[in-house]
């Protein structure tokens, strides 16, 4: 898959680059053809306008008319030896309105061409100098491979997100059907053990091993539920969240050595309604619960801080193990990437989507420091 997202990618890039050099000559081209063209036509203006308003007694209709197609089109600033204005073919209206405006257009004319010369049709002792500007059409001629470009590089953009919108519904896809079929094969055999399970109770009702393996067993089916349910919108209800992480520290707590402190501050609150999928829940709080038990080594503290506020709630979880370093910080949420000698580093990407997708929260890391600990924050929606 990622192979042929990297071909498309390629195959992408070629074409724009294809399209863009194509139309990039092919302007190009056009734009030196038009660009003489008028340069011809306003030597054929500036001949007529010599011939019209000099000694020529002749038939002025042609004149006439290469002045006034000539004065359609192209722009053009009659001055002196010395650069004075002498005349135009603008709109008389609009230079009285912005005496400035010719000064400025002549600056501009001065960088787009060079001046053609011819003597004055009254003194032929002076030369006159008739600048130009460019056409509509070859200004237009010129932006087109621009606003081509953003085109071509807007349609990647867009192919590009839909590729990897597509890319990541199918790495979706593909981590809730393994899911679900792992929550498929543990069903068989959990159903089994708590059947073997109620068996024992009627036999061994007094020993304590049957309790115990029954907390096992239901462990197991909490698990299983657990896997099933990704993949699926779950129903939010309102719960207690102090109830619910107050429950799985002490799970994780009979699980961690008597040199773990654990702390939960509440603020005062008891009960703090939030809507929640429970089970999915206790998961991401599990999971960064053990994260900080396996980042403290087995002595240290972890600290639960849950504050309230009008439209949300907070939860801190804070260790006071070895730390993230910056350069994998940007990582610890990505699937596959973990410390750890054993697992497959789902746990906190698994959390994060869980928050995130499923809750319309937030999971980040706070703060970390290498040696200190690291904070990791849950923002829930109320």
């Amino acid at each position: 898959m990622f192979r042929q997202l990297l071909n498309w990618r390629l195959l992408l890039a070629l074409i724009a680059i294809l399209i863009v050099s194509g139309t990039i000559w092919y302007s190009s081209y056009l734009a030196n053809k038009i660009e003489k063209e008028e340069k011809q036509k306003v030597e054929e203006w500036v001949a007529a306008s010599v011939s019209l308003f000099g000694q020529n007694t002749g038939d002025t209709r042609l004149h006439l008319q290469i002045i006034k197609d000539v004065n359609d089109d192209i722009p053009i600033i009659v001055t002196n030896e010395k650069d004075s204005i002498l005349d135009n073919n603008f709109d008389t209206a609009v230079n009285k309105k912005n005496p400035l405006l010719i000064q400025k257009k002549l600056k501009h004319f001065k960088s787009e061409n060079l001046p053609i010369i011819y003597s004055d049709p009254i003194d032929a002792s002076r030369k006159n100098k008739y600048y130009y500007g460019h056409s509509q059409l070859l200004k237009e001629v010129r932006y087109y491979p621009l606003i081509q470009l953003f085109i071509v590089g807007l349609f990647i953009l867009i192919t590009f997100l839909a590729i990897r919108s597509s890319y990541r519904s199918t790495q979706n896809g593909v981590w809730a059907g393994m899911a679900k079929e792992t929550a498929h094969q543990l069903g068989t055999p959990v159903s089994s053990l708590e059947g073997w399970v109620e068996i024992l109770k009627e036999s061994h009702s007094e020993e304590k091993f049957v309790s115990e393996l029954e907390k096992d067993v239901h462990r197991l089916r909490l698990v299983s539920d657990r896997f099933g349910k990704i993949g699926s919108t779950p129903q939010l209800v309102a719960i207690n969240i102090i109830a619910q992480i107050e429950h799985m520290m002490e799970y994780v707590k009979k699980r961690a050595s008597g040199k773990v402190v654990f702390s939960l501050d509440i603020h005062g609150h008891t009960n703090i309604p939030v809507p929640l999928s429970g089970p999915l829940f206790d998961w991401v709080i599990e999971n960064l619960l053990k994260n900080a038990l396996d980042a403290i080594e087995g002595k240290g503290s972890i600290h639960v801080d849950i504050i309230n506020h009008e439209k949300n709630v907070i939860v801190d979880i804070v260790d006071t193990g070895k730390g993230i370093n910056m350069h994998n910080m940007s990582k610890v949420f990505k699937p596959g990437f973990t410390t750890k000698k054993r697992g497959w580093g789902l746990g906190l990407s698994l959390s994060k989507r869980i928050i995130e997708q499923y809750h319309s929260g937030s999971l980040s890391v706070k703060n970390s420091e290498v040696g200190k600990g690291t904070t990791f924050r849950i923002i829930l929606k109320k």
